[in-house]
């Protein structure tokens, strides 16, 4: 199969999954909701129509361009997928079939129905497809690997698969950086960046840096519009669990009654935290962002004012170039 074959093929797949049938999206959500309570129809549509942006016929060329794939270099990629938020590990995927090889997949109990669902779309556009993917339960004779994990996995994987060339992601979180004068749109938008998918995604913000002097109140205010989420048993389960320690604990922080805003030098917040820390100016901001740079995912401000960000709102929505822990795939399946 040629470059342009795959592409064509991923190209019609990003038009099947746009024309899905009401009644197809219901079959595979309610099998996903089933296995992953975090997986609401809201979340599902939400990582379908991500997907769905990398799959267009035009974007893969100009991606594909950057790197030497190589005709009939086929190796066999194992992939330990995440599934902490729905089809985290498509790009994965997307790479390796692109990239011409092989791909052994050991999916995530917590996601183990979207992408098989994907696949069979796939091989029905190209049925050569269907030899070169497998769903294991073990891996197993595979000429590199992938894996995806905490910090706990991170270190297990890197020894299990220390014998082959190999991609070992671990915990990263994301930021947003506030300057005071942000507009309720923009207030909005960042909220997105923290509510979809729960915050358990690692493009999810968990951490702003706000100047010295910020007000949170106006930001608690406009993200009550994000009060529906607490009616989520698991969310509500750990907001009310968060509230009450704080409470117990005598600790500061802020609440609107959906989100606890607390100080802390800390990244990773727990599911209904963000944490805040205060900067005295841009030098300042400079040196705790670079600080912390080996751990972001993301940085996101206004309209990407701050070098290196991206705009509020575009956490959830990455391309085709921005890879998991900034670890370039494709140029790694391309030395292969």
């Amino acid at each position: 199969m040629s470059l342009e074959e795959r592409i064509a093929a991923f190209s019609e797949l990003g038009n099947h999954l746009r024309g899905l049938s009401m009644n197809e999206r219901k079959a595979v959500f309610k099998k996903a909701r089933e296995k992953n309570p975090w997986f609401t129809d809201e979340n599902l549509q939400l990582a379908f129509d991500g997907v769905s942006i990398f799959l267009e016929e035009e974007k893969f060329k100009n991606w594909t361009t950057k790197y030497p794939i190589k005709k009939g270099n086929t190796k066999t990629v194992g992939v330990a997928m995440a599934g902490n938020i729905p089809l985290v590990g498509f790009h994965d995927y997307l790479c390796i079939l692109i990239g011409g090889h092989r791909a052994q997949i050991k999916l995530s109990t917590q996601d183990a129905e979207l992408l098989p669902f994907v696949h069979a779309l796939l091989t029905k556009i190209e049925p050569r497809f269907a030899e070169l993917v497998s769903f294991e339960e073990r891996l197993h004779h595979y000429d590199a690997a992938i894996a995806t994990g905490s910090d706990n996995t991170g270190r297990y994987f890197s020894y299990y698969f220390k014998n082959v060339p190999h991609i070992i992601r671990k915990n990263r979180s994301s930021c947003a950086i506030l300057l005071g004068g942000e507009t309720n749109t923009e207030l909005d938008e960042l909220g997105n960046d923290v509510f979809h998918y729960f915050g358990l995604g690692c493009r999810n913000v968990s951490k702003l840096y706000i100047p010295e002097e910020y007000d949170l109140i106006p930001l608690l205010r406009e993200w009550e519009k994000f009060t529906p989420i607490v009616h989520h048993n698991k969310y509500a389960n750990n907001y009310n669990y968060q509230r009450s320690i704080h409470l117990t604990n005598l600790k500061n922080f802020y609440d609107n009654g959906v989100i606890l805003l607390i100080e802390s030098d800390k990244l990773v917040s727990p599911i209904s935290v963000v944490f805040y820390e205060r900067y005295s100016d841009q030098e300042d901001l400079r040196n705790r962002v670079e600080h912390s740079k080996e751990k972001l995912q993301c940085i996101l401000s206004a309209k990407g004012w701050f070098k290196g960000s991206i705009e509020f709102g575009k956490a959830q929505k990455p391309e085709l170039e921005d890879y998991a822990d900034n670890v370039d795939t494709m140029k790694f399946l391309s030395a292969l």
